[in-house]
Formats: C-alpha cells, structure tokens, sequence
C-alpha cells in the first residue's frame, strides 16, 4: 500500500492534463509508503506514449530528498490515450523493485489512478489509500 495526499494526488492528475498530449511524469518522495513530496519531472521524450526523466533534475530530487530525510518511493506517470496499466515498457524499464510504479490514465476523460509494484518480474496491483 502506498498513501498519498489528496493534494498530491489532485497535482498529479492536474499535471497529466497540463502535459497533453504528453505523457507527465514524477517522482514521490516520504518514508515507510506514505508521500510527502511530489516533484514534477520534465518528459524529455516529449511523446504521448512514452517518458524519460531528465538525469540532472532525477539527481536533483534524490539529493533533495537525503537531506530532507525521505527516499524516492515512487514514480508516475500518465497514459493520455491508454488505460492505467503498466505498457510492455513499463514493465521493463521497472527497475526497482522497491518502488511503487503509479500510472494515471486519462483515456476516458475521467482520471483513473493505479499503483503497481514489481514482483518476481511481473507488475502487481498496490493499494493506494488517500490520506
């Protein structure tokens, strides 16, 4: 289970329309699954079905996050046209496997979120509880 602010959250979604028709994507940073900060990254593939963090501003956040004393524990991103489930991409550039992988989906023009985490190779379904 991952908890998320409902301010966080509503960022995220606000972020994934601001970005149409790219992809938005994140990091979350807290302790022990609950989110204290989120940190809008830049798309650098600039595409609709796909993203990649700037390096510098990935490094950014991780240092940031030291010295506020929270780990990075979990990235997002959005699917523009596509539902909230992790692409065959996705699934492979899942590299951690301690991190919660969220994907918000904005193809039915309601916003729908879902959290994943990699297990013995293969996404499985995380809670997200709004605190």
């Amino acid at each position: 289970m991952i908890k998320i602010p409902r301010n966080i959250i509503d960022e995220i979604i606000k972020q994934a329309y601001d970005e149409l028709p790219d992809e938005a994507c994140g990091l979350l940073t807290g302790l022990n699954s609950v989110v204290h900060t989120r940190y809008a990254m830049t798309n650098t593939d600039h595409s609709p079905e796909h993203f990649s963090f700037d390096p510098q501003e990935q490094f950014n956040v991780l240092k940031e996050a030291r010295r506020n004393g929270q780990k990075i524990i979990a990235n997002y991103h959005s699917h523009p046209e596509s539902p909230a489930r992790p692409s065959e991409e996705d699934i492979r550039l899942a590299y951690d496997p301690e991190a919660v992988y969220i994907i918000v989906s904005l193809a039915s023009g309601i916003p729908d979120m879902k959290a994943f985490s990699k297990v013995n190779g293969r996404m499985q379904p995380c809670e997200i509880k709004v605190v």
